[in-house]
């Protein structure tokens, strides 16, 4: 459902519109995670461990897939939001034409550097084979990867977040379905995971393609929209380019820090594995806020009505504040036991236990996590990109320059207390920009020709 959020209550909307996202990236996190437990139960610590290593290079295809759909959203927003609908249809067929291309790109590098990428890391030799296979296999599913972000950016650009989370509810009954069947039933072991997460992905992929060609054909516009405009695609770049560039050094950062973390053994990158696991979802429902303040924010620049992007952050701060809130509560109540569903605990008491002092240090700072997701919804939405990536650079570059520095005296506890370090710069900077009022003057289309 297309939903217009430049009239009607600021909060009721950011809430109706936030919900389904954040409920459809709890799916998503939520096969994500049951990767980790079928192979840490019934594989063994070792193949979690080999999944965990691989994690940040995978993590650079979603940074640079996520990046880009940024710009592809920002832009349909405000197109939409200005009811120019023509140009908002251009913007989405060019969007899919450049991500696909970017993507096809991107296969080739991935299967080019999967393994130098893993000898970078030091990942440890009785992991290396398993992480290779499932990098490998992980980066044919790239293409896929693209095409679903864009559609999903499409589709939130709209203001319909209720498509993408039943596209990735049964995505996420698939993947489970197939983690069960490939890993326990016959037995494929680590490649069995990656191939269950490469089919589930191809199937939403697709199915939201098709999706969002049928809504878009039922939009009625003036004019004819083209599948390729240069014009659409330098607005786009405007946003992607520098959230694609931000994206990726922090991608890169966090090869740095798994670098660090390989360097204290099996047990705790598997611990480490296993907590970032469980961090990734626990955070997930502040970050949908945040891209529910972005598309609400542009299609408010695009409106030309700054005045009600101000209430729409009041209303995302508290909601922010109270899901972080509840999160850690939660975290610090039941952490060993939700470690403990990656691994036996019984056998794997040091796993458990590296996880679990993650989970304690980083739940603490939860909310504040969130409230800087939803400044910087603000300024990414209005396209005031510059501030933006400072604020989310200076963020995790003081992750990895914390993490290394303190690593000499507190040793793998440094990668812990680093990560609330950035959040507080982040926020810093992304609040004062905010209240110096020079995101207004930002909009991406102000310049477009009708």
């Amino acid at each position: 459902m297309v939903r217009d959020m430049t009239a009607g209550s600021p909060s009721k909307i950011l809430v109706t519109f936030a919900l389904p996202m954040i409920l459809g990236n709890v799916f998503q996190q939520l096969y994500n995670i049951v990767d980790s437990v079928v192979v840490g139960n019934f594989v063994g610590s070792g193949a979690l461990a080999a999944v965990g290593a691989s994690y940040p290079v995978t993590f650079l295809f979603i940074a640079v897939a996520t990046g880009a759909s940024i710009g592809c959203s920002v832009v349909i927003s405000q197109f939409y939001g200005a009811k120019r609908i023509t140009e908002m249809k251009s913007s989405v067929f060019t969007a899919l034409t450049s991500m696909m291309t970017l993507s096809a790109l991107l296969l080739l590098a991935g299967l080019l550097l999967a393994r130098p990428l893993l000898l970078l890391m030091r990942t440890p030799g009785d992991i290396f084979s398993d992480a290779d296979a499932y990098l490998r296999i992980y980066v044919a599913a790239v293409p896929f990867l693209f095409l679903y972000n864009t559609s999903t950016a499409a589709f939130n650009a709209l203001g319909d977040s209720r498509t993408p989370l039943w596209l990735l509810m049964l995505s996420s009954v698939t993947n489970i379905f197939l983690d069960l069947l490939f890993v326990i039933r016959f037995g494929m072991g680590v490649p069995g995971v990656a191939w269950a997460t490469l089919i589930a992905q191809a199937l939403a992929s697709l199915l939201a393609f098709f999706v969002l060609l049928r809504r878009l054909r039922r939009m009625p516009c003036e004019g004819k929209p083209r599948v390729f405009e240069c014009e659409r695609l330098r607005h786009i770049c405007r946003v992607a380019v520098p959230s694609i560039i931000q994206q990726s050094i922090v991608s890169f950062g966090a090869l740095f820090v798994q670098a660090l973390v390989n360097g204290y053994g099996s047990d705790v990158i598997a611990g480490y594995t296993a907590a970032t696991k469980i961090d990734s979802i626990a955070i997930m429902p502040m970050l949908n806020v945040g891209n529910a303040v972005s598309s609400f924010t542009a299609q408010n620049i695009g409106a030309a009505k700054p005045g009600r992007v101000g209430k729409g952050l009041r209303a995302a701060v508290v909601m922010s504040a109270v899901i972080g809130g509840a999160t850690t509560a939660v975290l610090w109540g039941f952490g060993p036991q939700f470690v403990g569903l990656f691994v036996d605990s019984s056998a794997n008491a040091a796993v458990i236990a590296a996880g679990v002092e993650y989970l304690t240090v980083v739940s603490l700072f939860y909310a504040a996590m969130g409230i800087m997701c939803d400044f910087n919804g603000v300024l990414r939405g209005a396209g005031d990109m510059k501030v933006f990536m400072i604020g989310t650079l200076g963020n995790f570059s003081a992750r990895v320059v914390l993490a290394y520095t303190l690593a000499a005296f507190i040793g793998e506890a440094a990668v812990w207390w680093s990560i609330p370090m950035g959040w507080t710069i982040g926020l810093v900077i992304a609040a004062a920009r905010f209240f110096s009022g020079g995101w207004k003057t930002k909009s991406i289309i102000e310049d477009a020709p009708r």
